[in-house]
């Protein structure tokens, strides 16, 4: 009988020190998990046009200032609770105002309304410094801001940053793989059509341009490989201000062209009145038939991924009838 006291004696005390261990455990593992949560508490830090921004913790409440970012965004599966306007639509482009119902306005790219970001108390501020750096300082005060450096050229440069900046990478390598899928898959369908001299022209109020390869539609049409006529093949922006006698230059294998209408019917005149002039009427393209009008929001002004994705939308009905 002592000795079965004796063995439920030392059972007792084992099964003491066994808890008590188990104890330890889940305590070292709490201790850890509170470790990870102070460490991710410092925040993580981007570098940017401006400088240095320390963000803490994944962004909830975001304004973005470009149109392009606002694409990024939604992309990304973030609907920013402030965005500038559109540079058309009201006040959303109509391809992604379905996406932007319950966003305020905080003013358009040019004109930032301040006070109104203010009041949407948001913890990021994503903005551009070819537009808004002279009020880079005030943003700052109000939450933790990032700044890329341009808006012309490759749109994907700027989705990177707003992609680290959203603490969404992952997501943002996604995105861009999926449309560098896309843009592989069209390649191989399109082959020799490649070859084809694409020819870009853009309608602005007291404004006609040749586009050149720095352009958002340029990036796309080089990625792609698509051949340029003359001074087209140029890596920068577009030749500006142009006169009819510059209408020989517009020519190519095929000639798509984009006018940026703001409501006043400006735009749209000049449109009318250089395409329905002879030496527009005389062009190779033009007697060829092969002369597009597509959306200046989609080819242009917008220069987000959705618009991206959109002109290959544009691409492949042309080209491959589809």
């Amino acid at each position: 009988m002592k000795k079965m006291r004796l063995v439920l004696s030392l059972l007792t005390i084992f099964a003491i020190f066994f808890l008590a261990a188990c104890g330890n455990k889940q305590d070292n593992s709490s201790d850890s998990n509170k470790a990870d949560t102070q460490n991710n508490g410092k925040g993580y830090t981007i570098e940017h046009a401006m400088g240095k921004t320390t963000i803490k913790g994944t962004p909830k409440r975001v304004v973005i200032l470009s149109n392009e970012g606002t694409e990024a965004l939604l992309a990304m599966g973030v609907t920013p609770v402030g965005a500038v306007k559109s540079w058309t639509g009201n006040p959303w482009y109509k391809h992604i105002s379905d996406k932007m119902k319950d966003v305020e306005v905080v003013g358009t790219e040019s004109e930032v309304n301040v006070e109104a970001i203010a009041k949407l108390h948001p913890d990021l501020i994503i903005g551009n410094k070819m537009r808004q750096e002279k009020i880079y300082n005030q943003l700052k005060e109000i939450a933790p801001t990032v700044f890329a450096e341009t808006l012309r050229g490759d749109w994907k440069e700027n989705f990177e940053l707003y992609a680290k900046a959203l603490n969404k990478e992952e997501k943002g390598k996604q995105v861009i793989q999926n449309f560098d899928q896309r843009i592989a898959d069209l390649k191989e369908k399109l082959g020799d059509k490649l070859k084809t001299k694409v020819s870009m022209v853009r309608f602005m109020p007291g404004d006609v341009r040749i586009y050149h390869k720095d352009t958002f539609s340029g990036v796309i049409l080089d990625q792609l490989g698509f051949a340029r006529p003359g001074d087209q093949k140029k890596n920068d922006f577009a030749e500006t201000n142009l006169t009819k006698e510059r209408i020989p230059a517009m020519d190519g294998d095929i000639l798509f062209y984009f006018t940026y209408e703001t409501g006043d019917g400006e735009a749209n005149k000049l449109e009318e009145e250089w395409t329905k002039d002879p030496l527009f009427k005389n062009l190779k393209v033009a007697k060829a038939g092969n002369i597009h009008k597509v959306n200046d929001d989609i080819w242009n002004t917008a220069g987000g991924v959705l618009a991206a994705n959109l002109m290959l939308d544009d691409i492949e009905k042309i080209f491959l009838g589809k």
